[in-house]
């Protein structure tokens, strides 16, 4: 990789941006659907404390994720882009939804710089690395969600420790992924759907985000009133291992045989991102369940 993170690695910036500001803000939501009387007696300001502690322990996994993935002369740059691409983000989308005022860009950026700062001061002293399952990497996620509890007001609180841990947990292999896309050349990542050299119902789609393999046979399902219906689209996940959350897509053969190329392109662009989105959704739902958690999480 080039030593230039604003020119090479703007897409996994905003990738990243974008997935550290929806699992912190998803996991807020968590935290009050695992004790709703608590819920009751939250403040705004608590609420943004527990997104911002989110936050901070997102940039520190992300942090030693670059290790591994980003040259070493790159990475203060690379995680000061992560920065400005987080304090963007907030301005234009979450900071007026997360506060009873106005939240002017200055102060945006102050508070994701103390975010920044605060993270490294707080969990760098946990040593371990972050795709290993260790003492030391549990401790630092119990660690996280204790300060979570405690900033919901809820010290010690056992459903809060353990959604805020099982949401920390889940965002490690997402984030590994990101990574581990961006790091594949250019042809691995955008492979067009046209390329597919059977006419067999199996679609064997470009690889996204968090897929291994192809997508299975998209059938045709009975129809209704006697209209028959077509998959034209299929998205699925499946647990792979204790943490692995693989998902991919794919399409009916005929209909990524008449797609323009151009279209295609497109499609699979967004739907790139719609498999991302939605395995990061999944890794949550599927950690929840494996602890015995049924409450809802987010629109999943």
């Amino acid at each position: 990789m080039a030593q230039n993170p604003t020119e090479n690695y703007s897409g996994i910036l905003k990738d990243l941006a974008h997935t550290m500001m929806s699992v912190s803000r998803e996991s807020v939501n968590l935290i009050k659907r695992s004790d709703q009387q608590q819920a009751l007696k939250l403040q705004r300001k608590q609420e943004w404390d527990i997104y911002l502690e989110f936050l901070r322990m997102l940039f520190n996994l992300v942090d030693r994720f670059s290790a591994f993935y980003i040259p070493i002369k790159a990475q203060q740059d690379f995680m000061n882009n992560l920065e400005d691409s987080v304090t963007h983000e907030l301005q234009t989308v979450l900071a007026p939804s997360l506060s009873s005022t106005e939240i002017d860009e200055m102060e945006v950026m102050l508070s994701v710089g103390q975010t920044v700062a605060e993270s490294r001061e707080v969990y760098e002293r946990f040593k371990f690395v972050v795709t290993d399952q260790t003492k030391e990497r549990d401790q630092y996620f119990q660690f996280f969600s204790e300060r979570v509890a405690t900033k919901a007001g809820a010290s010690g609180k056992k459903e809060i420790t353990s959604a805020a841990l099982l949401c920390g947990v889940a965002v490690v292999p997402a984030l590994k992924s990101l990574f581990e896309d961006a790091a594949k050349p250019k042809d691995d990542v955008s492979s067009s759907p046209t390329a597919a050299e059977d006419d067999t119902s199996t679609s064997t789609d470009a690889p996204t985000k968090r897929q291994t393999g192809s997508a299975t046979p998209l059938a045709a399902p009975e129809g209704v009133n006697g209209e028959a219906l077509i998959k034209l689209i299929s998205v699925i996940s499946r647990v792979q291992g204790e943490e692995e959350v693989e998902t991919w897509w794919g399409l009916h053969p005929q209909f990524r045989k008449d797609l323009p190329q151009d279209e295609a392109k497109e499609l699979a662009k967004h739907m790139n991102r719609v498999t991302r989105i939605v395995g990061e959704r999944y890794a949550v739902v599927v950690s929840l369940a494996q602890a015995g958690v049924s409450r809802p999480v987010g629109n999943a």
